[in-house]
């Protein structure tokens, strides 16, 4: 999504088009045959610099004749135009609507000659109109393909994933230049019992045009592509991937490794694809979808969006740029050069940007009130406590409310400026703090995770009353589980802003610190860096370091 994890590199590295604002999301995706559970499960992370994370939500409503929407972009709020409104439009929370639809996606750029500055229809709009609009993925694919053929695709080229609670698809997108209306695309439905991922870089190759079931396109698909001299050769040969948006380096190691540290965790497969994520931009392309050795639950799917390739080649903690606390970031540009010679920083699905992050969980055994979920998270996904937020709810918590709190404004009640807070705080002592974050952020989730029957249960015996009953109770449910995670979460960086000041380590006994048996603090202890790091500062100044002649004894 917004402000692309290369954007302050894209010549460095030569990655293809992209508008003015390139982007940088992780999307991941799951058959409700490869579920545990038999959910149709879909992740995003919301990745920007500028983003104020925040739950939207557009109450269902009905509008008279006439009626016109204005769209604004969602990068940068600037108007775009206007189209008519439609006569009913349905309850949307964040990323999913009240009939279990959900769309995520992901930003590459392509060919900038392919950008038209005149759209109306910019990603993000298409998105959240298109959620107003449909009670399936096929519908919203026909919604958003329709509004920009009438009104002209603003972004750059993008990968959506749409889904219901029966189904999944992924749609790759791109325009056709400035002054032709409309754009080129894709959508291939992902096998039930397959999983899938983007991460801002275009991934479907080859279209099977004959296979009405499970392959929509655009008819100039390949046409435009021909005029533009992006392809020569027969239909059956064409590749959607390296016409509009060939590997680089950079999509490659920025971009697909993502993918690949998703695909890895449950196929042993994908170790052969390790060079090519690397940036061998010759070997062969992992393909778009594979089937999971284990089936996979929605715990996996937060697990996986909080992936550092740990356990990998690209492991983020191994290596002098982790410091002496082993922090699997890096902070921007995400290129530096050395004595004329140009080096990458790792970018991972979980990053420090995020605006962000949720998990659409969407279960075709029950009724739409009850069946969609959104496990909603703000900030890193790493950091972050996913919440369920249930998506027939008619308010927002204050705690992910719009205006509680933005992008330069504090609040000690927005979840997004905790959260920030509590990562910023853990960046700077990642090893030692980190160990005491993951037991909280365990402990809420997976108290979340043992209610969700229960309430599932209390929400369908509401349901048979009256549906009314049944939001109302998940509406405050979900308040409650927002607000009162933010809460324990302004706790914890209190706790660990005490217990890690100045450098130190406060010693604790029974979950308290230990005084000194006069009510002061006894003296904390002192744990230094590890070894590893002292052997870097040797090996760089060790020289004039060392320490010489008689030691001091006191």
């Amino acid at each position: 999504m917004k402000k692309n994890l290369f954007a302050l590199a894209l010549a460095a590295l030569a990655l293809a088009g992209g508008a003015d604002q390139a982007q940088a999301c992780s999307d991941l995706i799951v058959g409700k045959k490869a579920s545990t559970d038999g959910s149709v499960i879909i992740s995003y992370s919301a990745d920007s610099h500028t983003l104020y994370g925040e739950l939207y939500h557009w109450p269902a409503r009905t509008w008279a004749t006439g009626t016109m929407r204005e769209i604004r972009e969602w990068d940068s709020n600037k108007p775009l135009g206007f189209i008519p409104e439609v006569a009913q439009t349905y309850n949307v929370v964040g990323n999913m609507n009240e009939h279990q639809v959900a769309i995520t996606e992901s930003t590459w750029g392509g060919r900038k000659e392919l950008h038209d500055p005149n759209g109306i229809m910019d990603y993000g709009s298409l998105i959240y109109v298109a959620l107003q609009r449909s009670k399936t993925a096929k519908e919203a694919i026909k919604v958003m393909t329709d509004l920009v053929r009438d009104y002209g695709y603003h972004s750059s080229g993008e990968s959506f994933t749409i889904a219901d609670k029966n189904e999944v698809w992924v749609m790759e997108m791109i325009g056709k230049g400035a002054n032709k209306k409309g754009a080129v695309w894709v959508a291939i439905r992902i096998p039930d019992n397959a999983i899938s991922a983007h991460a801002n870089q275009a991934r479907i190759h080859q279209i099977p045009f004959d296979d009405k079931e499970n392959c929509m396109y655009e008819k100039d698909v390949v046409k435009l592509a021909r005029e533009m001299g992006y392809f020569k050769g027969k239909d059956k040969d064409f590749d959607f991937q390296k016409a509009y948006n060939p590997y680089t380096f950079g999509g490659l190691r920025g971009c697909e490794a993502r993918v690949w540290s998703f695909f890895r965790e449950f196929n042993k497969g994908m170790e052969k694809y390790l060079s090519h994520v690397q940036g061998d931009v010759e070997a062969a392309p992992m393909p778009l979808y594979v089937i999971p050795e284990r089936k996979v639950s929605v715990a996996d799917v937060r697990q996986a969006m909080r992936n550092h390739y740990e356990g990998t080649a690209l492991s983020m903690t191994n290596d002098p740029g982790a410091g002496p606390y082993k922090v699997p970031y890096r902070w921007r540009p995400m290129t530096f050069e050395v004595d004329g010679k140009e080096y990458v920083n790792e970018r991972a699905i979980a990053t420090q940007q995020t605006g962000f992050v949720l998990v659409a969980q969407l279960r075709s055994w029950l009724p739409d009130a009850v069946g969609g979920v959104l496990w909603f998270g703000v900030d890193d996904a790493n950091t972050a406590v996913f919440t369920p937020m249930y998506a027939s709810i008619t308010a927002i918590p204050e705690a992910y409310r719009v205006g509680n709190g933005d992008m330069m404004n504090f609040s000690w009640t927005s979840a997004f400026w905790v959260h920030n807070w509590v990562a910023n705080m853990a960046y700077n002592r990642y090893a030692p703090m980190i160990r005491d974050i993951r037991p909280v952020q365990q402990r809420l989730e997976r108290a979340f995770d043992e209610q969700q029957k229960h309430v599932d249960a209390e929400a369908l015996r509401l349901y048979q009353e009256s549906p009314d009953k049944a939001v109302s109770f998940l509406t405050t449910y979900c308040a409650d589980a927002a607000n009162g995670t933010t809460a324990r979460w302004k706790k914890l960086g209190e706790y660990l802003l005490v217990k890690y000041m100045d450098g130190n380590e406060k010693k604790e006994k029974d979950g308290r610190f230990v005084d000194n048996g006069y009510g002061l603090s006894e003296m904390p202890n002192f744990p230094g860096y590890s070894k590893e790091f002292y052997e870097w500062i040797v090996k760089t100044d060790g020289e004039r370091l060392q320490v010489r002649g008689p030691k001091d004894e006191h």
